[in-house]
């Protein structure tokens, strides 16, 4: 076996097994131990492309790989997450609603598949993406029960425990991961820092806020991901 062509796929084997252990935890209710695979998860998927093209060994192999893996980690976790956060938001009623309201959460599970379906047909997204994708929606995803826990304010804490809210929050998510809607990348693939401002600028902001907002940053960074991408690309359409 060749391992300079292995190691990429390697990489990507061990994002799915983060996923698979993220699965137990979230199923222990752990979402703390849950978020750190995912987070793990994603650092694998983004080194395994980066070593793909380093030792010029991409193979169509691993592209279905790739999105496989990112199924369960970026797909089936936060789809996960979502339908333990509705059962938490129904409490004891026994209304047909409230039994069956949770499954819901599993919408973005299904829209993360057609995402990563899509993805790999789109040639579009070399350089930028198309929709929010899997793994930041994902971590926004994961970050909620976290927040809700963590946050100082009861009025985050009661919107996040709110079933309108969270069933709010599903179909957004679902809607911005196949949305129409151009979204900068932040792969830097060359020494050319000027050409990359606009992604090293944003990777400071993201890391203040981390130190300023610990947990409560990361849906915040999220939201300020798509918000940036919108504007930066109203703004270069008017020139």
């Amino acid at each position: 076996m060749n391992l300079k062509k292995q190691l990429p796929n390697l990489l990507t084997l061990l994002n799915l097994f983060s996923g698979c252990i993220a699965l137990l935890f979230v199923m222990q209710a752990n979402f703390m131990a849950a978020f750190a695979c995912v987070c793990l998860g994603i650092f694998f998927d983004f080194f395994d492309g980066f070593f793909a093209r380093l030792l010029k060994v991409s193979s169509p192999l691993g592209l279905q790989l790739d999105s496989l893996a990112d199924m369960v980690t970026s797909g089936v976790v936060p789809g996960l997450v979502m339908y333990t956060m509705l059962v938490e938001s129904a409490g004891n009623s026994t209304t047909l609603f409230a039994q069956y309201m949770p499954y819901f959460g599993f919408v973005i599970t299904l829209a993360s598949c057609y995402r990563l379906a899509n993805f790999n047909l789109d040639t579009r997204q070399t350089d930028s993406f198309i929709g929010l994708p899997t793994p930041a929606n994902a971590l926004f995803i994961l970050s909620l029960p976290l927040v809700a826990t963590h946050s100082s304010s009861f009025l985050v804490f009661e919107l996040l425990i709110n079933h309108a809210v969270l069933l709010l929050i599903t179909l957004v998510s679902a809607y911005m991961l196949n949305a129409e809607i151009s979204l900068f990348s932040l792969k830097i693939k060359g020494p050319n820092w000027k050409a990359y401002k606009l992604q090293l600028g944003f990777v400071l902001y993201a890391v203040l806020l981390l130190v300023c907002l610990q947990i409560t940053a990361i849906p915040i960074i999220i939201i300020s991901y798509v918000l940036t991408s919108v504007v930066n690309n109203r703004w270069f359409s008017k020139l």
